[in-house]
C-alpha cells in the first residue's frame, strides 16, 4: 500500500475512539438526514435550502446539499470506520461554517442557540482527524 494512503488510514487509537466515533457518526447522520431527506422533523433539501438562503448562505439548495451530505455521509464513514480522517475534515468544515454563520451571534450556550454543540462536534471530529478511526475500524484493517 502506498505511503500517503496508509498514513490516511493508519491509527494507533484504542477502543475508546471507536465508541466516540460511532456515536458521533450516528449523531451526524441524523442531522444530515434532516437536511437531505426531511427525516426526524427536518425540512429536507428544499426547506433547508430556503432557510440557508435566508441567512445568506447562497445558493441555499447547494449549501443544504453540501452540509447535509457532509453530515450524513461523513457520519456514515465514522460509523463504519472507513476514510475517517477525510470525513472528519469535511465535518470540521461543516461545523465551523455552522458556528460562524448560525450560532456565533447567540453566544456560547446551546439553550440560547449558541455554538457549544457545534463546537463539541467539531472538536470530536478534530480528535478523529488526529487519532484516526481506532482499533475497530475498516481503516485499520485496510492499513494493516
Amino acid at each position: 500500500m502506498s505511503s500517503p494512503i496508509k498514513s490516511i488510514l493508519a491509527t494507533n487509537a484504542g477502543y475508546g475512539i471507536t465508541l466516540l466515533r460511532v456515536i458521533t457518526g450516528l449523531t451526524f447522520m441524523a442531522h444530515g438526514a434532516q437536511k437531505l431527506f426531511g427525516m426526524f422533523g427536518g425540512h429536507g433539501l428544499a426547506g433547508t435550502g430556503q432557510w440557508m438562503e435566508s441567512i445568506g448562505l447562497t445558493p441555499g439548495y447547494l449549501m443544504a446539499l453540501m452540509a447535509g451530505s457532509a453530515e450524513f455521509f461523513g457520519g456514515l464513514a465514522l460509523v463504519i470506520g472507513l476514510l475517517v480522517r477525510p470525513a472528519a475534515a469535511a465535518l470540521i468544515v461543516a461545523m465551523v461554517v455552522a458556528i460562524f454563520s448560525v450560532h456565533w451571534a447567540s453566544g456560547f450556550f446551546i439553550t440560547e442557540g449558541g455554538y457549544e454543540y457545534a463546537m463539541i462536534l467539531a472538536l470530536i471530529s478534530a480528535t478523529l482527524l488526529i487519532e484516526g478511526a481506532g482499533k475497530l475500524s475498516l481503516d485499520r484493517n485496510i492499513a494493516d
